[in-house]
């Protein structure tokens, strides 16, 4: 032990004897190698096809929580919006929603989950974060039927915002396109002027936006010009919109 202990004398027996001893270690681990590499290796192929089918059901469901996260994110965006456009409406609003819209191409209506118990009338109007879409044309209970603006029996009387000239919308069944008829070719109008309600005929307010000049062709030997205007609203992609009430309407049930 002292001469262990204060001279180096015996180190060279000591790394001897280790590498003697060493490969003892390894043979003594070798039954718990083979126990370690057969639990890995030798796991029954049911098993193994049940965890893939676990994980493909969780990546499923992932996913699918993911789609669901952008659809939500989506929405949140157009409710802002329409919260945004409130802002600037000066009638009271009641906020619904789309729950119908109509399976022939030709008839451009939609169901929304307000009615009567919610003071819903005939001719009300209703338009979207963008602009106006169209009108009430039957009221139930708890829900209501709206035309709108693009249905080809549907006509909408418009002014240009820069200049004030009047005209009227009609629809043409196509939800990305409105006709402005009965436009002299010496009118002053331009591709790109924005088109509001005019309030002529009683249908809707004024000053709601409609859509705004896309093309102007003039026919040689009609008398007008033939103008295709984009509608301002989006038609056909629009889930929450807005009724609008003036102040004439005194519905309980508005919001302002």
């Amino acid at each position: 032990m002292l001469v262990d202990n204060f001279t180096p004398w015996l180190k060279p027996a000591y790394s001897a004897a280790d590498n003697l001893v060493r490969p003892l270690y390894w043979i003594a681990n070798i039954p718990l190698r083979v126990q370690e590499w057969s639990a890995s290796s030798l796991t029954p192929r049911s098993e193994i096809e049940s965890d893939n089918l676990r994980l493909s059901k969780e990546s499923l469901i992932y996913h699918g929580q993911l789609q669901r996260m952008s659809d939500l994110a989506a929405e949140n965006m157009r409710l802002r919006r329409l919260l945004n456009a409130t802002e600037l409406v000066q009638d009271s609003v009641l906020v619904t929603e789309v729950i119908g819209v109509s399976a022939n191409p030709l008839s451009h209506t939609l169901t929304i989950d307000r009615g009567t118990a919610d003071g819903v009338f005939v001719g009300q109007p209703l338009l979207d974060a963008e602009g106006l879409m169209g009108q009430i044309i039957e009221v139930h209970k708890r829900h209501s039927t709206a035309l709108l603006i693009t249905d080809s029996n549907h006509a909408l009387p418009v002014q240009v915002l820069r200049n004030g000239l009047r005209s009227i919308a009609e629809g043409r069944a196509d939800y990305n396109r409105l006709n402005l008829k009965f436009v002299s070719p010496t009118a002053d109008i331009r591709e790109g002027d924005k088109l509001v309600s005019s309030g002529l005929g009683g249908l809707y307010p004024a000053g709601y936006p409609v859509g705004t000049v896309l093309s102007i062709v003039s026919v040689p030997g009609d008398n007008f010009l033939k103008i295709d205007i984009d509608p301002s609203a989006e038609i056909d992609r629009s889930r929450h919109l807005l009724l609008l009430y003036n102040s004439r309407d005194n519905a309980a049930d508005a919001v302002e």
